[in-house]
């Protein structure tokens, strides 16, 4: 999708995309929703199935998480339903889905998006 664009998209109507993620053994799910060309920023809606959390890792761009539905688990604790939560460039991380229940947020980078993962 072009930056410049106007978009409006039903996202109810939308499949989620599964993405297999070696590092949790299971499927993590998305929704592409935005991108930018010129920037690299991206939106999209992210579903972590109860229970997963994506260890520790890095990014190189920031990166925002608006919880929707469920609680989102970090390192730096757990955050549920309205929350906004923003990760810095760089930092070591791990988020994901608490045990009770899937948490399904908005996923925004402020450029483009690359996990390293850090060994323990």
């Amino acid at each position: 999708m072009p930056g410049s664009a106007f978009v409006a998209i039903d996202t109810n109507h939308m499949p989620w995309e599964e993405r297999f993620n070696e590092k949790v053994a299971r499927a993590l799910f998305r929704k592409e929703l935005y991108s930018d060309p010129e920037t690299g920023m991206t939106v999209r809606l992210v579903r972590y199935p109860a229970g997963v959390v994506n260890p520790n890792h890095t990014h190189p761009c920031g990166h925002a998480m608006f919880v929707l539905e469920g609680n989102l688990v970090t390192h730096r604790g757990t955050f549920g339903p309205g929350s906004f939560v923003w990760f810095p460039e760089g930092e070591t991380m791990e988020h994901g889905a608490s045990a009770e229940a899937d948490v399904v947020v908005v996923f925004i980078t402020n450029k483009s998006f690359r996990i390293d993962y850090v060994e323990p």
